[in-house]
């Protein structure tokens, strides 16, 4: 404008809602749909040229290393109650490199990625739940279609809070993980490598380790990043997350299966 601000605009969608949390498996269904649809839609989009709007977001090895970081100057002196934890990242080190080694090498292509995929970034029919569109673009940037599948499946299959304390409420729900494929993979599974579907289940794990590896990386900060309304808030997110991948790596061969069967119908 005349005094040299930016404004966006946007059209304004009726009878419409945005959910928090999934109240029925078609919903995430629906979510999964929409947000391969969207990588449809910019399937041809030369991502190379977006820009990054936070660099190194999804590099999980960037992440490990913040958190040995953070680990090694303890600046809020907390390192030595949450070993446990450090140790349970150290122990997971490998599945750091598998998406991002495969972007170097090529095996998994670059794309153009929403990154913040949670079910409230996808506008639902008040009605049939159908999903109306996908919002939220501004942290659209160069990436793997691998890290919003997996951030997808970290949010959507969590049957507790994020910052639940108690680690007994805290399960991965594998019905909401078949449920999120079927929406996804009935867009995508025609155009992604074979690289990219035989890592899906393994990007559920990435995403939610490397979530649970920022959210310790921070409370060994001393809580400068995340916002908490409580003490301890930071740690408990850490937990619910390494619950959750400790969950889905039991179940890997099984997911896995899951990924098969749902992405052969629509090859």
């Amino acid at each position: 404008d005349k005094d040299g601000d930016f404004w966006r605009t946007y059209l304004y969608v009726e009878n419409v809602i945005a959910h928090n949390s999934i109240e029925r498996p078609i919903q995430f269904q629906n979510a999964g749909k929409a947000f391969g649809h969207f990588q449809n839609l910019l399937a041809d989009y030369p991502s190379k040229e977006l820009y990054e709007t936070i660099p190194l977001f999804h590099d999980t090895v960037n992440r490990y290393h913040n958190l040995m970081t953070a680990a090694e100057k303890d600046t809020a002196g907390r390192a030595a109650s949450v070993q446990t934890e450090i140790n349970f990242a150290k122990a997971h080190r490998p599945y750091c490199n598998i998406i991002t080694d495969g972007l170097k090498d090529g095996s998994i292509p670059l794309r153009v990625t929403h990154n913040d995929t949670k079910l409230n970034n996808v506008l639902m029919d008040i009605e049939t739940d159908e999903a109306v569109c996908v919002i939220d673009l501004d942290t659209i940037m160069p990436g793997s279609a691998l890290y919003d599948f997996g951030d997808s499946i970290r949010f959507g299959t969590n049957s507790g809070a994020e910052d639940e304390p108690d680690l007994t409420k805290v399960h991965f729900v594998p019905e909401l993980f078949e449920a999120f494929c079927e929406g996804f993979l009935s867009e995508v599974a025609s155009t992604f490598t074979q690289a990219e579907i035989d890592n899906l289940a393994n990007s559920a794990i990435i995403m939610t380790l490397e979530c649970g590896m920022r959210f310790l990386t921070d409370y060994l900060d001393g809580d400068v990043y995340f916002h908490t309304s409580r003490p301890g808030q930071n740690l408990d997110r850490t937990r619910t997350q390494f619950r959750l991948v400790e969950e889905m790596e039991a179940m890997l061969p099984q997911l896995n299966e899951t990924v098969k069967r749902i992405a052969a119908k629509y090859r």
